[in-house]
């Protein structure tokens, strides 16, 4: 169940209403009152609301909306139970509910994070890294990250004590296109991919017991989790076409279970 849909949905309707109530009010109940009389019940709950209703509607449509970190397949940048906002028109101006872009303002750029509708189910958002950008081959073997056949700047940093798994994982520093972030991999993992779906354009990709090797298709992004052997991404379930995009998440704006993590740039 998607619920941010839901909420679009909920929020369009509560302010068609509110509108035609408040419009109803200005054009012909508001003439017809006595001078100083109190406004009716449905004046003030109902077109009173109209201004904050469309404030909301329209910062959440094409300005900011925020998203909760449901699951680990990001850590370390993000973790779950982190709320962040999401910018919706650095890759464009959509139209709501439909997310039809009308107005194309920048497009993704590996290393940036981006939040989309999964392509394996439309009913959910995921946010992964985007790795791979239209006509990219992005060459994921031995658990070595390379794109157009350079590898990924990749260091080595001190193990990350995955406190849930008790156990320290080995982290490394990725630097992709001047975007420096940190990465997880689990030892008891094999290199393999496996469960690999069907998805559209699955013949520009070729699977092997290194990994995988894609090429992006136009108008489709290849994305990724920071945690490597722990992320559902593009290595199982294929590409992610533009229409799907939501925004670019750039910012956390709270962590019930972790304060120093709030205004966190990412």
């Amino acid at each position: 169940m998607n619920f941010s849909l839901i909420f679009s949905l909920t929020l369009l309707g509560l302010l068609v209403v509110s509108g035609v109530l408040w419009v109803a009010d200005a054009a012909v109940f508001r003439k017809r009152r006595a001078p100083g009389a109190p406004d009716p019940v449905w004046v003030e709950y109902g077109s009173g609301f109209f201004p904050v209703i469309l404030i909301v509607f329209v910062l959440r449509s094409f300005v900011v909306e925020p998203f909760k970190i449901p699951s680990g397949s990001m850590i370390p940048t993000l973790m779950p139970g982190d709320f962040i906002l999401v910018n919706k028109f650095t890759y464009g101006i959509r139209l709501p509910i439909i997310d039809k872009k009308i107005v194309s303002i920048g497009d993704p750029r590996r290393g940036e994070i981006m939040v989309f509708r999964a392509p394996d189910n439309l009913s959910q958002n995921y946010v992964k890294r985007v790795i791979g950008v239209p006509g990219d081959k992005i060459a994921y073997q031995n658990k070595r990250l390379s794109i157009n056949g350079t590898p990924v700047e990749t260091r080595k940093t001190d193990d990350y004590n995955y406190e849930e798994r008790k156990l320290y994982f080995p982290q490394f520093a990725e630097n992709l296109d001047g975007v420096e972030y940190r990465t997880l991999n689990d030892n008891n993992f094999p290199a393999f991919i496996r469960n690999v779906k069907n998805f559209p354009f699955r013949e520009n990709c070729l699977y092997n017991n290194e990994g995988v090797v894609c090429t992006v298709p136009p108008g489709h992004y290849f994305m990724m989790g920071d945690n490597r052997d722990d992320s559902s991404d593009s290595r199982f379930w294929g590409f992610v076409p533009d229409e799907y995009i939501v925004g670019k998440a750039f910012f956390i704006w709270l962590n019930f279970g972790n304060f120093k993590r709030i205004g966190t740039f990412r």
